[in-house]
């Protein structure tokens, strides 16, 4: 990859890999610094790395740096703090819809986030998202199964509750 490729890729793909991280995040701060540092990856590795598979390098780096990222700020957060049990949480605040949409992408487990994110919000085929992450199609599709049967069950608890 020369110069040349690698500044139209960031130019095609760096506002998708924003938007993902951002949702996955919910923290614009560290997303653009996740972000920054895969592209900054992407410039120091772009000799090994095939233009046509750049794509899906970035959403993979994105994907593992934003998943450390969650590892790091929970391990910080548990030392500095206790949490509130989950069904405090729940029963305690009234979101608005947008809002118990995002809180319960939120507590599902980081792969099916992801798969969620790329597919249902930023339009992802099943065999694009199963190359960003590692997966075959048919685990993408098991893992979107799963994740939308969680946030179907989560929203019929919480209905229940009002």
């Amino acid at each position: 990859m020369n110069r040349q490729d690698y500044n139209i890729c960031v130019e095609k793909i760096s506002d998708s890999l924003f938007r993902f991280s951002v949702n996955f995040l919910k923290d614009k701060e560290a997303a653009k610094d996740i972000v920054q540092d895969v592209l900054e990856k992407l410039w120091i590795n772009r000799d090994k790395i095939e233009k046509e598979k750049a794509k899906a390098w970035l959403f993979t780096c994105a994907h593992n740096a934003m998943i450390n990222y969650i590892h790091k700020r929970a391990r910080i957060s548990s030392m500095s703090n206790e949490k509130l049990p989950e069904r405090y949480e729940q029963a305690n605040f009234h979101f608005e819809s947008k809002q118990v949409i995002d809180h319960i992408v939120g507590i599902l487990p980081p792969i099916q986030k992801s798969i969620i994110l790329l597919r249902d919000l930023e339009g992802y085929a099943y065999e694009e998202i199963g190359e960003i992450l590692d997966l075959s199609p048919s685990q993408v599709k098991v893992y979107l199964f799963r994740a939308r049967l969680k946030l179907k069950k989560q929203l019929k608890g919480m209905n229940e509750l009002a």
